[in-house]
């Protein structure tokens, strides 16, 4: 039988190269989306999966029926986010209510739905995507920081609790890499950027996709609870 893989926010750039590169690897995979219902169903064909709708910032409980309707599955990658650039004090509720539902207790509550079928099964794979930012925490982008702080915070915390069961979870931590989202950038501030990167050039969503296809493979059984950073040594 073929594996089954859920991907959050799959139409993105980084999602729709995780999304790729788990079906490469022979799974079958669902692209959630909750705005790009196009951008997903196009992948979907392409890769021989299927999209799925729900928002994150939604209730809770249109969240466990859209995940119920798709089944058990074997890998789920919490990958969807969103930010906001400005002053903490310029932020509204509204916003940054937005950031954490999306970022990191949507996250939860996808993970709380599909973790009774693989307790059940002693087996699974979890792979939440955070960022450097919270790791180290960045200036005028402190919600975001700290949605993504828990979320590093609860890998370590849900690899602990699920690990008797046969499950593992674990965290990729992605530097800058050159999506839609950080085309938002001028060219000056792009360059003082990539003189702030050891390696000297930008990430892309594959340096994000083949860590996740690395921690979702029989070569990482041993590794649970860890956060693998992938920022060519911005942060150390």
């Amino acid at each position: 039988m073929q594996k089954k893989a859920l991907v959050t926010g799959g139409s993105g750039g980084i999602g729709s190269a995780i999304c790729r590169a788990l079906a490469s690897d022979g799974y079958y995979v669902f692209v959630n989306y909750s705005r790009s219902k196009e951008k997903a169903e196009m992948l979907a064909e392409e890769i021989g999966g299927a999209a799925v709708f729900f928002d994150l910032t939604d209730n809770t409980s249109s969240i466990k029926k859209a995940v119920s309707d798709i089944g058990r599955l074997d890998i789920l990658v919490n990958n969807a986010g969103v930010s906001e650039i400005d002053l903490f004090t310029h932020i509204s509720d509204e916003i940054a209510q937005r950031i954490l539902s999306t970022n990191l207790s949507g996250a939860m509550c996808v993970a709380r739905c599909v973790l009774p079928a693989m307790i059940n099964e002693k087996s699974g794979c979890i792979i939440n995507i955070s960022s450097m930012w919270g790791e180290v925490g960045a200036s005028c982008e402190v919600d975001y920081s700290a949605s993504k702080a828990g979320l590093i915070g609860f890998t370590k915390a849900l690899a602990k609790e699920v690990a008797p069961s046969g499950i593992r979870v674990n965290c990729v931590s992605p530097g800058f890499i050159m999506t839609e989202m950080n085309k938002r950038f001028s060219d000056e501030d792009l360059e003082l950027i990539r003189e702030d990167i050891p390696l000297g050039i930008f990430g892309e969503p594959r340096h994000i996709a083949d860590a996740v296809s690395f921690l979702a493979s029989p070569a990482a059984e041993y590794i649970t609870g860890q956060i693998l950073a992938v920022n060519g040594g911005m942060v150390i």
